[in-house]
């Protein structure tokens, strides 16, 4: 999500491919060899690119693009941009028609367009209010982010606020990391006491543009909210040719007056519509939000991330799979610092988003590590300056005004220590709450956690594995949870939240919510909720949620 923003450099491998094999002709001309030898070093170099770089789709279209130069060059017959990128394109579709499909093909071949086609006219129009060095510097990003927009809003359904400005600050950093790094690459078999300092220097350029991205995505508003799905498609389409048709129309005609005027009403509203959206929503989460909140589900698809809250001290339950996502989440709540951090067990959907805590942890418990890319996990938290503590049945601590304990696995146990049936389960208690969360424990490890002890009547459930079938309903029977919150991404595939689990929790009482139809959901105890926002299941509980717009 990072690289958001930099649309352009991670789409368009175009430039590096051309900056190669522009210092591979510029060579072989130095050593005066004709041009025959010329175009076959530069079809050797190209196809050494491909191998090097891997042949992704992006990097295919590069290399077809040149490739069609090339032979131009060696038919005297000069390659003209559109026409060689038409030509490239056509080639590689009829070639694997599931190109069409992709989105790293898609972007690179409309930032390429939209470099060809917009870069000079955007230059030439910017001229008139910027100095003419500037005018190209802009336009290049501006144009291909224009073009690359209507495919970006189906990954992603923002807008980039800092894209063009990302770009400007990474772009210069792109070709030296390219060359440095192809050197580098080139000398490792051979002079590897070369090429390790040139691996370090390459090194530098990529770390900036990582930078770039990292500081431009966290900065507030970077990523405006925007109509999903085929219409946002169509709407960014035609904010584009309404930015194009304001910035470049030329004569003062009638019907270009009509255009111009017609343009910049549809911005003037689409750009009233966004930050309404943006400056609504924050003041109208603020005047419902409750302030005393001690759970809050992050809405961040399929997975876990749960926070709980307890005299200013903060713990997150696992981290879902998204970083960003969770990064926003955590925005939202206007926590900076997780003071005790669960991560139930190492599925993706539950610690993928590890990045975003990652520095900003106080102690992490964490279960049986199954591998070594688990275990990789616990040093890079403690790395982060996180206390690293591997939790077992009987483990408890406070959490400000919270106490709480660890209920699964039993440590030592012979069986269902990892994995699924391993996650670690926590309860907390305190401020008039009492919840437990479940991990992805399915109905064998849930029975076993009932044997295990008593663990009496709680008010909220984290449900376990998203409301999938496999679960006990003795022991939500037991648990006779007023609020039981899942945490389930929207369509998601595996048919989560099941019927057989909602008409459990139906059973035991247990009001099922939702993050994929509900969003944020936050509970609070009755008297930090906000007046007339009724109550929850519980009599002592309030429950907001974000897509409903209040307490249920």
């Amino acid at each position: 999500m990072h690289l958001r923003s930099l649309s352009h450099l991670t789409a368009v491998s175009g430039a590096n491919c051309a900056v190669v094999l522009a210092l591979v002709l510029a060579a072989t001309a130095a050593l005066g060899l004709g041009r025959v030898w010329r175009l076959a070093a530069g079809f050797v170099v190209l196809a050494g690119f491909v191998v090097l770089v891997t042949p992704e789709p992006s990097v295919v279209r590069a290399a077809g693009m040149a490739t069609i130069v090339l032979l131009s060059g060696v038919l005297g017959r000069p390659g003209r941009g559109l026409a060689a990128l038409s030509l490239a394109g056509l080639c590689l579709l009829i070639g694997d028609p599931w190109l069409a499909r992709n989105y790293g093909f898609a972007l690179s071949v409309l930032a390429t367009l939209g470099l060809l086609l917009l870069a000079g006219p955007l230059s030439r129009r910017l001229r008139r209010w910027l100095p003419a060095p500037l005018a190209p510097v802009l336009a290049i990003p501006f144009a291909a982010q224009l073009a690359c927009q209507p495919v970006l809003v189906l990954l992603s359904p923002t807008l980039p606020a800092f894209g063009v400005p990302a770009n400007l600050l990474a772009a210069p950093a792109a070709p030296v990391a390219t060359i440095v790094g192809l050197v580098a690459c080139l000398l490792l078999p051979v002079l590897p006491g070369l090429a390790i300092p040139l691996v370090w220097l390459a090194w530098l350029p990529a770390t900036w543009i990582a930078a770039v991205a990292t500081v431009t995505a966290s900065l507030p508003g970077s990523s405006l909210p925007w109509l999903g799905g085929p219409g946002g498609v169509v709407l960014t389409l035609a904010c584009t040719v309404a930015v194009l048709a304001v910035l470049l129309a030329r004569r003062p005609g009638r019907s270009t007056l009509v255009l111009r005027v017609a343009s910049t009403a549809l911005l003037c509203v689409t750009v009233g519509s966004v930050l309404g959206i943006v400056v609504g929503t924050g003041l109208g989460r603020a005047a419902v939000f409750p302030s005393t909140w001690q759970i809050a589900a992050c809405d961040i698809g399929q997975g876990d991330a749960v926070l709980v809250r307890g005299g200013g001290r903060v713990a997150l339950v696992d981290v879902g799979p998204d970083a960003a996502l969770l990064a926003e989440c955590l925005d939202t709540l206007a926590i900076d610092h997780i003071d005790l951090l669960v991560l139930s067990h190492y599925d993706l959907d539950h610690i993928g988003g590890l990045d975003a805590v990652v520095g900003r942890v106080g102690v992490a418990l964490v279960g049986v590590p199954e591998n070594s890319q688990d275990a990789a996990l616990h040093t890079e938290l403690a790395a982060g300056g996180a206390v690293v503590r591997e939790a077992a049945r009987g483990d408890s601590g406070t959490l400000g005004t919270l106490a709480w304990q660890v209920l699964w696995p039993v440590r030592g146990g012979s069986s269902m220590q990892t994995g699924n049936p391993g996650s670690v389960t926590v309860l907390f208690a305190g401020d008039g709450i009492r919840s437990v969360f479940l991990g992805d424990l399915g109905e064998e490890s849930q029975t076993a956690l009932l044997e295990a002890g008593p663990i009496g009547r709680v008010d909220v459930v984290k449900v376990a594995h998203h409301g999938s079938r496999d679960q006990s309903a003795a022991l939500y029977a037991e648990l006779d949870a007023s609020v039981g919150l899942i945490s389930v991404g929207a369509d998601n595939g595996y048919g989560h939240p099941t019927s057989t689990l909602l008409q459990l929790l139906g059973s035991a009482g247990t009001r099922a919510v939702r993050t994929d139809q509900d969003g944020l959901a936050v509970v609070a105890p009755v008297g930090g909720a906000p007046p007339n926002q009724g109550r929850a299941t519980g009599q002592d509980l309030v429950v907001w949620t974000e897509k409903v717009g209040g307490a249920g």
